[in-house]
């Protein structure tokens, strides 16, 4: 190492407070120092307390909206310190993670128990913790608008704070003054599901100081979450989702608040300007942060479309990486638990320290094509470019064959909505279904990824005034993958830093669980047909007239062996995931008029 490389790592070690592990390695005739922060201080002795950041916000009531903002950090660091912030809804009420930790206080009100293992591991590496209670949750005022302009002004408030731009405040009501001037203002917001949601919205607009963020499971539209194509999701609507979480009694000061809810999610499916509002993708240009995302694609609660619409959105300029598992609804954490610590180490060491461990030079996309076989690329849609098959009938009624060449011209084929489960509808691949339509590629030749997002364009003429459609992406062949959520929970337990009598760092091992089936959905999508026309209104369809209707199923990747057919189901509700239209509505296709482009065929 060059006396130059030295003095640089001393001026960063000095400047944080951090021990680094330092090595030389020659890369092109010039040493490069790798870097890495160490647990050199205290988690025992670490400064815990509670601000309140005033968002310049009031409620209905007209009272100051302060968020609640819990803190570890080093004490005594030789130098400022950078903040790893989740903001979200549920410390007090599910809880965070899979064991539901819940917050902590002692009978001060100062907090002494941090849900997660995210203050353990990285307060002794020289960070410093942040948990915020959303507006309406927690110790925090004001009221839950669900996503809405008001949580996401709340949490940059914070990062504000954090950069000198806010106030804070020792008690809810007021109190004293508090400075962040413990703080670098780099900060890097992470969370699962609606906190990793938070993350999105604050970075979409561009607050500086939010360095990267790492949204696991994370919302990008909800719009999306509660409605698919102008059909209504099973997922429920906002307002019971807020009952959920609000403080007790604040029901009665924030009616006006939860009328807009209702207000804005019409059972129309309609594309209302409440949901317009809590469209993150809508402004994802203004986002200047790294981004690091993880997502389960069969996840069914924030379904992939909500990755796919994000990652497609950002800016060319922002740096990402992805993780894409075979879970549902799950933390790395808890379904690869040591590779992701140490990913996660070396990307907070990159953009909050600034330190260059090579982590932005490796490959952006890590699929798991298997259980627990994980394949790196460069980036992420992989493959080739998008291929449009079409539908050919064949002799068996609602069967047929899925190929690049049109069908002929007046092929048809019908179906009939009976509310059954779409899962239901591969299992006979080869046999009528009055519920649903099937066409399915010759065996492929070689082996076959599907990576992106696919689309669907349906031409169909229902009998009612009113119908759903589904569409499958289905992989025919033997395919083992994980069943379920994808883990269980295991009676040991893995510790990821110290801990105190108040706050374990120790966590419960999981191990993976695993199905064999003969079929399985690749990506789904639906759609309400009265929609065709956009999802601004939803018309009335007149029975016997065609309508012609195209949306985007679920971003996946998938990876086909040789051998197995790729399939087009097509059907009307899939009850489990939405709700239903008209009375059992038949629906006509017209296969000349109906096609789905499949990302990555080449």
């Amino acid at each position: 190492m060059t006396a130059r490389a030295s003095l640089l790592v001393l001026a960063v070690a000095a400047a944080t407070g951090l021990g680094l592990v330092v090595t030389a390695a020659p890369v092109r005739g010039r040493p490069v120092a790798v870097q890495r922060s160490e647990p050199v201080h205290s988690y025992e002795s670490a400064v815990r307390e509670t601000v309140w950041v005033d968002t310049g916000q009031t409620d209905p009531d007209g009272r100051r909206v302060r968020v609640a903002t819990d803190i570890v950090r080093p004490a005594g660091a030789p130098g400022r310190v950078p903040v790893i912030m989740d903001a979200g809804p549920y410390y007090a009420t599910l809880g965070r993670g899979n064991e539901d930790e819940r917050k902590t206080y002692d009978t001060a009100g100062r907090p002494v128990g941090f849900p997660l293992y995210l203050d353990n591991y990285f307060v002794p590496r020289g960070y410093a913790v942040a948990q915020v209670d959303l507006p309406g949750t927690g110790r925090s005022t004001g009221c839950v608008d669900v996503g809405g302009p008001s949580e996401i002004a709340s949490a940059k408030s914070v990062v504000d704070w954090l950069n000198g731009r806010a106030i804070a405040y020792t008690a809810a009501a007021g109190g004293s003054e508090v400075s962040a001037s413990w703080t670098t203002g780099a900060v890097g917001m992470i969370g699962k599901s609606w906190d990793g949601t938070i993350a999105n919205g604050v970075a979409a607009t561009g607050v500086e100081g939010l360095r990267t963020i790492v949204p696991i499971a994370a919302i990008s539209s909800w719009y999306d979450y509660y409605r698919a194509g102008g059909a209504a999701l099973t997922t429920g609507d906002p307002v019971g989702l807020a009952a959920v979480v609000e403080n007790p009694g604040a029901a009665a000061g924030c009616a006006p608040v939860e009328a807009e809810l209702v207000a804005g999610a019409p059972d129309s499916g309609d594309l209302t300007p409440m949901w317009r509002a809590r469209d993150y993708a809508a402004s994802a240009a203004n986002v200047k942060a790294s981004v690091f995302a993880v997502h389960g694609l069969k996840d069914l609660n924030v379904k992939p479309q909500q990755f796919g619409r994000w990652w497609s959105a950002l800016p060319a300029s922002v740096e990402r990486k992805v993780w894409l598992s075979q879970t549902g609804h799950v933390d790395p954490f808890d379904f690869r638990r040591r590779a992701w610590v140490e990913t996660l180490h070396r990307w907070f060491d990159h953009y909050l320290l600034d330190l260059d461990n090579g982590v932005d030079r490796e490959p952006r996309s890590t699929v798991e094509v298997a259980p627990d076989t994980w394949r790196d690329d460069p980036a992420w849609p992989v493959g080739g470019a998008a291929t449009t098959l079409r539908p050919t009938p064949g002799p068996t009624a609602g069967v047929g064959a899925l190929t690049t060449t049109a069908p002929p011209a007046g092929a048809t084929a019908s179906l009939t909505d009976d509310l059954s489960a779409a899962d239901t509808w591969i299992t006979a691949p080869d046999s009528t279904s009055p519920a649903r339509v099937l066409y399915q590629s010759a065996a492929l030749p070689t082996e076959t990824r599907v990576s992106g997002i696919p689309s669907v364009t349906i031409t169909a003429t229902p009998d009612q005034p009113a119908a759903r459609l589904t569409a499958l992406l289905v992989d025919l062949g033997p395919t083992t993958s994980r069943s379920g959520e994808g883990i269980a929970n295991l009676p040991t337990r893995s510790c990821w830093g110290p801990s105190t009598p108040d706050d374990s760092s120790c966590y419960l091992d999981t191990e993976t669980t695993t199905t064999t089936a003969q079929q399985t959905v690749i990506a789904r999508g639906w759609a309400d047909l009265g929609h065709h026309a956009g999802l601004g209104t939803r018309r009335d369809l007149a029975p016997g007239t065609p309508y012609t209707i195209s949306f985007d199923l679920a971003a996946t990747d998938h990876t086909l062996p040789a051998g197995h057919r790729l399939a087009l189901v097509i059907g009307s509700t899939d009850a489990p995931n939405i709700t239903p239209a008209g009375a059992g509505p038949t629906l006509v296709l017209d296969l000349a008029r109906t096609s789905v482009t499949v990302p990555g065929l080449g």
